[in-house]
């Protein structure tokens, strides 16, 4: 659809397009992508939108995306230089050499050694300081909440017995087949064990 620099509005150019191969339901559509591409103006006068397009303005726009396509044509062609002098530069010192066969052994050597010593203290893990420290705060974090949830069913059982004492006999029963029996009781500790003493070999006999 091609537009002079004649002002048409869009019932002129819905007459029009049919007659350039554009169905006249398609013409809104194609009008405003023409628009949105620079390569028609739309303006308001008064009431009334219409639509234009200069020879000039077309031939500007189309010369400013060679001018831009150039340019970054040529900032490609830099920047490809620029890493092909780069990958040389790499290269170099990394030539195929005895010595550099020799090395590459040595480091793979270094790194499989590195990972033996990787999984081998994995094995003590166990007996890291700081993660027997963590292991203990949480079995004192444990300790705690299990003893008060202790008193708070002693609480609990008490208050029952108190309110309901008719009914002392059947919540008796009930707490028993909950597991409240007489050896319900709060839990005790064992004493700590002192850190170097975990993990640490048995003295051999007669050792001081």
């Amino acid at each position: 659809l091609y537009l002079s620099a004649f002002h048409f509005q869009l019932k002129e150019l819905e007459k029009l397009g049919p007659k350039k191969g554009v169905i006249t339901r398609s013409v809104k559509d194609v009008v405003q992508s023409l628009v949105d591409d620079d390569l028609v103006l739309k303006d308001k006068i008064g009431t009334s939108v219409y639509f234009w397009s200069l020879p000039s303005s077309t031939g500007n726009q189309l010369k400013n995306i060679k001018d831009k396509l150039g340019s970054d044509l040529q900032s490609s062609k830099k920047r490809y230089a620029e890493l092909i002098e780069q990958s040389a530069g790499l290269k170099k010192g990394r030539e195929e050499s005895d010595e550099r066969e020799v090395a590459l052994t040595h480091l793979k050597d270094i790194q499989a050694k590195h990972n033996e010593l990787k999984e081998e203290m994995a094995k003590y893990a166990d007996n890291d300081p700081a993660a027997f420290q963590a292991m203990k705060e949480a079995i004192d974090v444990a300790h705690a909440a299990a003893n008060r949830w202790t008193d708070n069913i002693f609480t609990l059982r008490q208050w029952c017995s108190k309110n309901f004492p008719q009914a002392a006999e059947q919540l008796d029963n009930l707490f028993k087949e909950l597991g409240v029996t007489d050896e319900f009781d709060y839990l005790e500790l064992a004493p700590a064990l002192p850190l170097n003493a975990i993990g640490a070999p048995e003295a051999e006999e007669g050792t001081p």
